[in-house]
């Protein structure tokens, strides 16, 4: 299968996809959205595939969802959605609903390779895996609130981290070093930049010398566990309440950072006006 937006090769009994957009820092157009779920499709397929990998080509991860590039621009110009916030989260949940809980389902072990920055969708994206290993200048970074949202689409982060920094980490907006990440529990491993891509296929290797059936009962049995504490049932509350902050950015769009929701003015200016009470803080 060819992809455009997205590598994919096998190495032993290993499939590695890797977000292959680095000159807008892999963030997630309509394109890519579709080549990651079919290259995870086609790994889940393979008889000869046990570990699936997810990394990031160049400096970062995934900068997010991409909402401003020519590419997504063109998507969303040939886009015909149903009107109304309907539309929109019809086409929200087969991205970042239903396709992240599609692959956290898969019973393979996956594994996202972190670099650099992993914000939002690039949190999303790591969020989704099983295992995390990250770079010792990894952040990962969800400002769903300075959007005027709650967080992202899929929201694991309690269950990542704990509710008292899901709260700090939402209500702020600021990064998460991989260290932290770690002591919190949701990367498994913290590595030298260099050294990334070895030991993450150290980790893969060793994990696929493991019986591929059981590996997946394994997972069954984990992925069960989580669902009867809530995790399952706790994903559409809050995917609902992610599109009440888009219709109320659009009625309403007092918080400037939601203002690329009505049109006014560029993604990069929404940006840099959500941002710019928080950097004139830090430099306090």
């Amino acid at each position: 299968m060819a992809f455009e937006t997205v590598l994919y090769e096998k190495i032993d009994k290993v499939a590695k996809i890797t977000l292959n957009r680095p000159e807008v820092r892999n963030a997630e157009n309509q394109q890519m959205t579709r080549e990651v779920q079919e290259a995870f499709k086609l790994a889940e397929a393979d008889d000869d595939v046990t570990v699936i990998i997810l990394a990031g080509a160049g400096k970062d991860f995934s900068s997010g969802h991409d909402m401003g590039t020519p590419a997504a621009r063109a998507e969303m110009a040939k886009e015909t959605p149903k009107p109304g916030l309907e539309g929109q989260m019809n086409s929200e949940n087969w991205r970042w609903l239903a396709g992240p809980m599609y692959i956290r389902d898969i019973l393979k072990p996956t594994i996202a390779q972190v670099q650099g920055h992993a914000i939002m969708g690039g949190f999303l994206l790591a969020s989704m895996c099983d295992l995390i290993v990250a770079s010792e200048d990894a952040t990962f970074q969800d400002m769903g609130v300075r959007f005027g949202v709650p967080s992202v689409e899929y929201f694991s982060h309690p269950w990542d981290l704990g509710i008292r920094k899901t709260k700090e980490l939402l209500f702020t907006g600021d990064p998460m070093t991989a260290q932290e990440a770690k002591q919190l529990g949701m990367v498994s491993r913290v590595v030298p930049r260099e050294n990334l891509e070895e030991e993450t296929m150290n980790l893969a290797t060793r994990i696929a010398l493991g019986q591929p059936f059981a590996l997946k009962l394994c997972k069954m049995a984990c992925n069960a566990t989580m669902d009867i504490m809530g995790f399952r049932n706790s994903m559409l509350p809050q995917f609902l309440l992610h599109q009440l902050g888009h219709a109320n950015a659009r009625l309403n769009p007092v918080n400037t950072g939601a203002r690329y929701e009505t049109g006014q003015g560029s993604v990069k200016d929404a940006i840099k006006a959500r941002d710019k009470a928080y950097d004139e803080q830090n430099k306090e």
